[in-house]
């Protein structure tokens, strides 16, 4: 929470149109300041102590809540246009007010879980009320309107659910106030649901990770290594650009903010050698959101989906990996071709860094993510992991000048750790209401109803519609809460059909990330369009394209599980354990997507060693299709046009290459 800001300047002023939660106030006002951080720090310190001295759920995850609410009404003004650098005494009473409602489920918590046992008075409604009206305006000034709107949509339902005018299947029986904010607030199924679990338990512990390795370097380090490994290259800017994006989206898990930071580095540089401004910043938007599905973090979803579905993470960490793989595959590959098209150079050598000189400099900051992994693989719970890598974090940075933190800069990434989970914290707070609503009503077994209804029995039209709905729920919002939404709302649909839990709640992810770079809500690709000067609807448009893949994998692996490495065969849809699948299988999948993503680049950039005709693109699309859709026969004919067509254009490129003889 240092006043420094966190970007350059000229970007500054873009991420807080396009990423809300970085419009906080930067006080004039010394003792304000100071008040706020340590405010800030001891809310990391909380969360450290409550690893090893928990509390009772609904205590705890009141105090999470409530310290954050109160942070947000002192960090964030409740218009843009108004004064940042001061704090209005309106927002001080505000913030009293949300200490206030976890200071009184503290007091009351006995008399809460005994005496009325779940059934609240007059207060209890009262409090719950304040409580809800606090987290929603929290949310607007954080998020935006878009999930306080959804959240009032379904907080609106109960009130209504018993009467006539709805159809049958979404009618319910009358609930009272205290039933609705009851639940809302006195139990762990509303307010202080799975979701603000997550965000106590796992999501802050990581966002304060991030903020310590962002101290120490290592963004500075993975752009360092992408520009020796891939800057020279032909497009260089343009996959290093995909590179750092994707190793800092896996970590930090804030799309727009991650596009924001890496992009002001990156998006100069692809335009400097000739990518259109366009392109530029729908190639950032594409790496930065696509880091929320590479492991081993996957911006913490891995570790709410492992509580979520009651599966070991290293099983979902493993799954991930050649999904992710193939996504980077298909976004390289169209850069690829597409400086081929435009004969783009990369960035001469001499003045990129030296792999050697990168790995000796800040390759020591590898040490903590590797010692991260080695300890979520060895079973050890997710929350004393994550404490432990920040402490080797630290220990590790004193290895070289370059890295070494000192105590305030320890101290300002306890500070920055915290305001940097606020925007989750306030995002699952909103997402509490709308799974209280669905749990007391009973509503997602009406959306699951009729997702099944309209795919009319076909498994396909049940993934089409599933997808839409995902995308849908997830369009605004940050990758957690978008995954916990789909989860509870779209993921029980698949189950009708057999399919594993595993599968579906991977599919529903899926989906719900890449509303990042959905038109026509695409903040991500906004973003980039912000920093690289391009229309933002165009942008969004090149994003979708290059995000391609993202939407046909999770098809893949519904119908050919082996692409997760997983055995599905003969597996109930409840399933906690997946045995390998074949490597001959997990090889024949692999194969076939790649060449289908090889072909679905071309086609989509008109261009293989040499420009690719109209017909040759289309064809080339088709049989791309045909190569990922699970049939033997399909295969084998889509990867053998796919290999003919590549073929004829490979031989048309050397006839082109050359040198003319004479007769």
């Amino acid at each position: 929470m240092t006043k420094e800001p966190q970007v350059a300047p000229d970007t500054q002023e873009v991420l807080e149109k396009y990423d809300r939660d970085a419009t906080t106030r930067q006080f004039d006002s010394k003792t304000i300041f100071w008040i706020v951080t340590i405010i800030a720090v001891l809310y990391s310190v909380f969360h450290l102590y409550m690893v090893f001295n928990p509390m009772p759920a609904l205590q705890q995850r009141s105090i999470h809540v409530a310290v954050g609410l109160a942070l947000i009404y002192m960090l964030y003004p409740m218009f843009k246009s108004q004064d940042r650098t001061k704090l209005p005494l309106f927002d001080w009473l505000l913030a009293g007010l949300s200490l206030f409602t976890a200071g009184y489920i503290l007091v009351e918590y006995q008399a809460i879980v005994t005496e009325r046992g779940g059934i609240p008075n007059n207060v209890d409604i009262a409090v719950a009320i304040l409580a809800v009206l606090l987290i929603l305006e929290a949310a607007r000034r954080v998020t935006g309107l878009i999930l306080p709107i959804l959240a009032l949509i379904f907080l609106a339902y109960p009130f209504f659910s018993h009467m006539d005018f709805l159809p049958n299947m979404m009618l319910t029986r009358p609930y009272s106030v205290g039933d609705i904010f009851g639940q809302l607030y006195l139990s762990t199924e509303g307010l202080y649901s799975t979701a603000i679990a997550a965000s106590v338990n796992f999501i802050f512990l990581f966002i304060l990770f991030g903020a310590f390795l962002q101290k120490s370097g290592m963004g500075q380090f993975f752009n360092d290594l992408a520009m020796a490994l891939a800057g020279a290259n032909k497009g260089g800017p343009a996959k290093v650009a995909v590179v750092s994006s994707g190793f800092m989206g896996s970590i930090n898990g804030a799309a727009v903010a991650n596009v924001v930071s890496t992009g002001a580095f990156t998006i100069p540089l692809m335009k400097k050698v000739g990518y259109h401004r366009n392109f530029a910043g729908a190639v950032e938007a594409s790496a930065s959101v696509g880091g929320q599905i590479l492991p081993p973090i996957m911006g913490a979803s891995a570790f709410i989906m492992a509580e979520t579905t009651g599966i070991n993470y290293g099983v979902i960490a493993l799954a991930a990996v050649l999904p992710a793989i193939l996504y980077y595959f298909a976004v390289i590959m169209q850069v690829h071709y597409r400086a081929g098209k435009r004969d783009l150079k990369g960035i001469p050598r001499a003045d990129l860094p030296r792999i050697k000189e990168v790995l000796k400099d800040r390759g020591h900051l590898l040490i903590p993510i590797i010692g991260l992994i080695i300890m979520l693989f060895m079973n050890m719970p997710i929350p004393r992991a994550a404490i432990y890598t920040i402490l080797l974090t630290i220990i590790v940075a004193t290895l070289r000048k370059t890295t070494r933190m000192s105590l305030r800069e320890i101290f300002d990434a306890m500070a920055n750790g915290a305001q940097q989970a606020l925007a989750v914290m306030i995002a699952c707070a909103v997402v509490g209401i709308i799974i209280g609503v669905v749990s007391l009503t009973g509503f997602g077994a009406v959306m699951t109803s009729a997702i099944a209804n309209i795919g009319a029995g076909s498994l396909f039209l049940t993934l089409f519609f599933t997808m839409i709905a995902s995308m849908v729920l997830g369009m605004g919002l940050p990758s957690i809460p978008a995954y916990i939404i789909t989860a509870t709302m779209a993921a029980p649909a698949l189950a009708e059909f057999g399919i594993p839990v595993l599968l579906a709640h991977m599919f529903v992810f899926y989906f719900g990330i890449f509303a990042n770079v959905t038109p026509p809500v695409a903040l991500a690709a906004f973003a980039g369009a912000g920093i690289s000067g391009g229309d933002p609807m165009r942008t969004g448009f090149q994003a979708l394209k290059l995000s391609i893949a993202g939407f046909l994998i999770p098809f893949i692996f519904i119908y050919e599980p082996a692409l997760l490495m997983v055995d599905v065969e003969g597996l109930a849809t409840n399933a906690r354990e997946y045995p390998l699948a074949s490597f001959f299988d997990i090889a024949l999948v692999v194969l076939t997507t790649l060449i289908g993503l090889t072909a679905l680049s071309a086609g989509l950039e008109g261009f293989f060693k040499t420009h690719v005709g109209v017909v040759s693109r289309i064809i080339l699309i088709a049989a791309a299709v045909l190569s990922v859709v699970p049939e033997p026969f399909t295969d084998v004919a889509g990867v053998a046009i796919i290999i003919i067509v590549l073929l004829l254009n490979y031989m048309k490129w050397k006839r082109q290459d050359a040198p003319a003889t004479t007769s």
